[in-house]
């Protein structure tokens, strides 16, 4: 009986479901979690402009000059106790234009935003199908992790790991960060589901694939800022990079890499040529690695076999 529960639990169906639910989630995240770290931050260099002592250590004794910072970051922390309270939770999804409550039907995954014709019900300005395209990808994931690793634990620890992908990927578009809040959770889940082994990785194998994820990647910005002079890649990409080996092992590492970097490098051509994007403009590399992170998932170990690693 447990069984039977079990797998229509982690069936196709009810885990795309699941997936088309948690992607409505991920919207939440995707806009969200920036803004509460941005807060954080500037709340942080409120009170340090603020700290005397550590700014005259920086600055020298010049008494003018310091009183000045203190006055802007107090004028800062003011602004930001202004602003209204902000969760993943809290308050309602509402309309970015018009403040309109988005109502419960309204939000339910996918359908919600058919129904509106991607428009909001109040001021009929348009919705993004960002939001429609999240909550579809998510759930083809989930359908396909539990089409692909059956009624198992590995089906649920990869799902888990997807949404972070989802929602690291996004930010990571919108706003070139990777918060730590997702990429080290999915290094913790990397090695806790080999230790438990939740899935085919050993722990040993999972250690490493964290190692050798964050400093490939570190190796290759460093060497790139001392022959360029400027920084190619940033700590999150080898943050994503170290939780991907964990969860899928080190020889899983050349297959992600490559294919994220031949991926992003013809984004990026297309998008310098065709779309005349800045040469100096970065290029988020998150996406191209959760792709890749994704695709190794999937087939890991026919593509170790073609670079013959394993």
């Amino acid at each position: 009986m447990y069984g039977v529960v079990l797998e229509g639990l982690l069936s196709p169906v009810a885990l795309g479901v699941l997936g088309l639910v948690i992607g409505s989630f991920l919207n939440v995240v995707i806009h969200r979690k920036p803004v509460l770290l941005e807060r954080e931050w500037l709340g942080d260099a409120a009170q340090y402009l603020q700290d005397g002592a550590a700014m005259q250590r920086v600055l020298g004794p010049n008494k003018k000059r310091l009183d000045e910072l203190a006055g802007v970051g107090q004028a800062l922390e003011g602004e930001l106790q202004q602003l209204p309270p902000l969760s993943l939770s809290r308050p309602r999804s509402r309309c970015p234009q018009c403040g309109r409550p988005v109502a419960w039907h309204e939000n339910i995954p996918l359908l919600g935003w058919l129904r509106l014709g991607g428009k909001c019900a109040g001021c009929k300005s348009a919705i993004s199908a960002r939001y429609p395209i999240v909550e579809l990808l998510t759930g083809v994931l989930f359908a396909a992790v539990a089409w692909r690793f059956g009624p198992t634990v590995t089906t649920a620890v990869y799902c888990v790991a997807v949404a972070v992908l989802v929602a690291a990927a996004f930010i990571d578009l919108d706003t070139t960060l990777l918060p730590d809040d997702l990429t080290l959770p999915l290094v913790g889940l990397g090695l806790v589901a080999a230790w438990q082994q939740w899935t085919a990785v050993s722990l040993p194998n999972a250690a490493l694939g964290a190692l050798f994820g964050y400093f490939a990647l570190w190796f290759v910005a460093r060497t790139y800022k001392l022959l360029r002079g400027v920084e190619g890649m940033a700590e999150g990409d080898f943050k994503l990079l170290a939780g991907l080996g964990a969860l899928l092992g080190w020889q899983t590492l050349p297959s992600i890499i490559l294919l994220s970097s031949v991926v992003g490098a013809a984004v990026g051509i297309f998008m310098i040529v065709a779309r005349g994007h800045g040469r100096s403009v970065p290029i988020p590399f998150g996406p191209y690695l959760a792709g890749g992170g994704v695709a190794a998932m999937f087939f890991g170990a026919q593509l170790s076999s073609l670079w013959q690693v394993g």
